[in-house]
């Protein structure tokens, strides 16, 4: 069934939608989510009748993906649920959750440990990762519940045609091609990585990379994924969950060093209405349970390179794996 009062939007009208954060679709509105669901393997005995939830997500299609996944979970166990999904920017749907306008949504720990938290450097080990930033939450009215194993941070990506020609599965790898092989090794990336230290120079510096200015593009992030695709340049800089990576059939490149922050999704939820509604996490971590970077490229691709409706997507994924069912 499809999401009853959004229509499903296609090609460059979801595009222009989603950037737009038009409210017809409930982005940004506080519309009510409505979807006909019951308990699958969650929700049972419908443990959060009663209360009133609003979601929240930031505006882009990984977010509302997941912000309509949290949503429809709280329905099938009984929840009438308010959508404030699609805010533009990450500090506004992390302030609605620590100020009570939201209840929750989904964050990730790299985002909350560097940007939110105030940390220049991130912690290799991805569990450690979300307990420093659950425990420096704690004083700001914001539980963490558990992780994913959806990881959205940086990699490089190299087309079928350079995977085979060049072998490289590492980024130990792609290091030692720069010393045996220093022009095979040209680059795509954001201007923003270019310059980061969590970008290329720190990436460079770790793994002993020593890449020519020249070998080195700089381009929208879109483009890249293309111009990677068609050979343009022989890696290119992507997020490991992005659609287009399963879509242009790329090669993700190992984080063999654990250099790049981890940005693992996770719910977090406003304390006073965790303590309200107890029952969430027993709702929400099953589900968090099943997201991985495959799952995510395989729903993002769905929005991103076919046009369809993230709310129809998520639903769809929700009834497949059983977690919910439609009435």
């Amino acid at each position: 069934m499809r999401r009853r009062g959004c229509p499903l939007l296609t090609g460059v009208l979801l595009a222009g939608v989603l950037l737009a954060g038009v409210s017809s679709c409930g982005l940004t509105s506080g519309s009510p989510m409505v979807d006909d669901v019951e308990p699958g393997s969650i929700g049972r005995g419908r443990p959060l009748e009663g209360a009133t939830l609003t979601v929240t997500s930031k505006e882009f299609t990984e977010q509302l993906i997941l912000g309509a996944i949290m949503g429809i979970a709280f329905q099938a166990a009984g929840a009438e649920v308010v959508d404030r999904t699609g805010i533009q920017g990450s500090v506004g749907s992390r302030e609605a959750v620590v100020n009570g306008d939201a209840d929750a949504g989904y964050e990730y720990t790299g985002t909350a440990w560097i940007t939110y938290q105030g940390n220049s450097r991130p912690l290799p080990d991805p569990r450690e990762q979300w307990e420093a930033v659950r425990e420096a939450d704690r004083g700001n009215g914001v539980t963490w519940l558990e992780p994913s194993e959806l990881n959205n941070t940086y990699a490089l990506a190299v087309n079928q045609a350079g995977f085979r020609k060049y072998g490289t599965r590492t980024l130990s790898d792609v290091a030692a091609l720069t010393k045996s092989d220093p022009a095979a090794v040209t680059l795509c990336v954001e201007g923003e990585f270019a310059n980061r230290a969590d970008g290329l120079p720190g990436m460079e510096k770790a793994y002993g990379m020593n890449i020519a200015a020249g070998n080195v593009t700089q381009m929208d992030t879109g483009i890249i994924y293309t111009q990677t695709a068609e050979g343009t340049c022989t890696y290119g800089e992507v997020f490991t969950t992005d659609g287009r990576i399963k879509s242009m059939n790329l090669e993700v490149m190992e984080d063999d060093r654990t250099f790049f922050p981890h940005y693992n999704a996770a719910p977090t939820v406003n304390t006073d209405t965790l303590e309200e509604w107890p029952a969430i996490p027993e709702v929400l971590d099953p589900v968090t349970a099943e997201l991985d970077n495959e799952v995510a490229r395989t729903l993002n691709a769905r929005v991103d390179v076919d046009g369809e409706d993230p709310h129809q997507v998520a639903l769809d994924w929700m009834v497949d794996e059983g977690f919910v069912e439609e009435g």
